[in-house]
């Protein structure tokens, strides 16, 4: 991937920061190292299997109590690395259908 093509500055960091991803509707987690982040997306190293990513979208849990977190759609997987793209946060109408 040639990361010059970025549309927004990333931020790499030099120690291990450990975040989670986690289903939408909350039937699967996954453990992962976030290493590097920007106001658009993030390229993570994913701990085990990475089957559960077929469903294309789900939330990146940044701190351990769940209260900050973003919800994204998977971008590209490279083996355990993959990226991801934030998605603005929409307002759903009541009893909508999905």
């Amino acid at each position: 991937m040639n990361w010059d093509k970025r549309k927004a500055d990333r931020v790499q960091f030099q120690h291990l920061h450990r975040v989670n991803l986690m289903a939408v509707d909350g039937t699967w987690r996954r453990s992962c190292v976030l290493r590097d982040i920007s106001a658009s997306g993030a390229r993570l190293e994913i701990d085990g299997s990475t089957d559960v990513l077929q469903a294309r979208q789900f939330f990146l849990v940044l701190s351990s109590t769940g209260l900050a977190f973003r919800r994204c759609e998977l971008v590209w997987m490279n083996g355990s690395t993959v990226g991801l793209r934030f998605l603005a946060n929409k307002k759903k109408k009541a009893l909508s259908p999905s």
